[in-house]
């Protein structure tokens, strides 16, 4: 008989946060908890095809956020289609023994595509006339309006960016509680975000993060009485714990200025040439997967990197190896930063020069990951009045630019990404089963084979 699991996946939980959450400390209380133990790199993408596959990035593929598409020759990141994760996921050893068990995936990554009864993702409007909207995907298609149709818009201008707030944990807190009343899954995978907004932007431990802590206790709270009712066991993880960060470290410019990245040039504004670049990488928080075109470059480039202050290490194919990162999506070399510091995307040496998404929301076009998209420039007293007037020219139809972030990334003050150092900065796992935990850590490949337990 198959009892229903909601697994939500509190994004920056740490046991330092735990007593900030007090429904989760509650239910660790009453239930059970553990260290849970990530994976290099610790950053969303990766925990999360690692959880549902119970196999490392060198198994399943997801070696980042992103990484360099060698076979068009691109760098992209945060793609969707659930067919570039690897392995077997969980509901498919579910539905090996369970036949008609049925998953709803709402918010977690890689969901189109996946073979799961119920999807709720993010999913803008792209407008042919360069316009982007608010909204999401949904399967079944009909599912769609229901949700509108109850919550309004998905919020996506609340679920990153300078505006990111509590309002999108809200509305997907609320859309997974929908889904338990009216469709009762077997397993329902539950994505709340908000800690990972103010904890990068203010760092994991001052007034602000304890806030966030607050307003999404207050979230999480009807989400576990309607588990309660639903009769489900509730499993609760996180996929990193953030840490505090003061240096970032502009590791594409270290290469260019070494001669091994190159950039091409269009209306004044450069680009980087990752089709002849010797070497460039793609930072992803605290790792970064360094691309080497040629062997005969690989020693050069890792004496460039070694030698960059801020960097914790470098590993090769036999560094990769031992940390269950050696896929062939990996870059040939892949950087680690010190615990203080953080990568950027940054590959311009002079800001004049930067592309014009640089200071814009653009987690396409970026060939890297940037949180100071978390920012309105603080440097620019104008930039939420020319944001007002940027939202303004939407909403007539008209195209707009939001080009308010700063270029400036020591606003950033939190990061994560290497392996937590300290057990309070790590992620933790609890479930309201007290014979499911003993207190010993759990490997994030058990956490498969856990989902599967909890679920009979």
């Amino acid at each position: 008989m198959t009892r229903p699991l909601v697994v939500l996946n509190v994004v920056g939980l740490t046991p330092a946060l735990l007593d900030h959450l007090p429904r989760l400390a509650a239910l660790a209380r009453k239930g059970s908890s553990a260290p849970l133990t990530t994976v290099l790199p610790a950053v969303t993408c990766s925990a999360q095809a690692t959880f549902l596959t119970g196999t490392p990035p060198s198994d399943h593929g997801i070696v980042g956020n992103g990484w360099y598409f060698r076979g068009v020759g691109d760098v992209l990141l945060w793609r969707q289609h659930n067919a570039l994760v690897e392995g077997e996921k969980v509901w498919d050893a579910a539905r090996r023994e369970r036949p008609g068990y049925t998953v709803a995936n709402v918010c977690w990554w890689y969901a189109m595509g996946a073979d799961t009864d119920f999807t709720i993702t993010p999913r803008p409007i792209y407008f042919a006339d360069g316009r982007k909207e608010p909204d999401c995907y949904t399967r079944p298609a009909e599912l769609h309006d229901e949700l509108t149709g109850a919550f309004g818009a998905f919020p996506l201008f609340t679920y990153w960016g300078p505006t990111a707030s509590i309002a999108s944990s809200r509305w997907i807190a609320a859309a997974a509680r929908h889904l338990l009343t009216t469709r009762r899954p077997d397993l329902t995978l539950v994505y709340l975000p908000h800690l990972d907004y103010d904890l990068q932007r203010f760092g994991p431990h001052g007034p602000e993060a304890k806030a966030a802590a607050a307003q999404l206790n207050d979230e999480i709270a009807p989400l576990l009485d309607a588990a309660e009712t639903a009769g489900a066991r509730v499993m609760v993880l996180s996929e990193y714990g953030i840490t505090p960060v003061s240096r970032p470290v502009d590791i594409n410019r270290e290469l260019r200025r070494a001669g091994l990245l190159e950039v091409y040039t269009q209306a004044g504004m450069e680009y980087l040439d990752p089709w002849v670049s010797r070497a460039f990488a793609v930072a992803d928080h605290q790792v970064a997967h360094v691309y080497v075109r040629r062997p005969e470059d690989l020693r050069r480039t890792r004496e460039v990197l070694a030698s960059l202050p801020g960097v914790d290490e470098v590993l090769d194919e036999t560094g990769k190896k031992s940390a269950g990162l050696d896929h062939a999506r990996s870059g040939e070399l892949v950087a680690v930063a010190e615990p203080d510091a953080w990568f950027t995307y940054y590959y311009w040496l002079d800001d004049a020069r930067a592309p014009d998404f640089a200071p814009t929301v653009e987690i396409h076009r970026k060939p890297g990951y940037d949180p100071a998209e978390l920012f309105f420039d603080p440097a620019d007293r104008l930039a939420k009045p020319r944001a007002g007037l940027a939202l303004a020219r939407k909403k007539l139809g008209l195209r707009y630019r939001m080009n308010v972030i700063p270029l400036d990334p020591s606003v950033v003050r939190g990061s994560h990404g290497r392996l937590p150092e300290d057990p309070n900065d790590a992620p933790i796992l609890l479930c309201s089963d007290p014979e499911a935990l003993t207190g010993a850590p759990v490997a994030a490949t058990a956490i498969k084979q856990l989902m599967l337990d909890l679920s009979t």
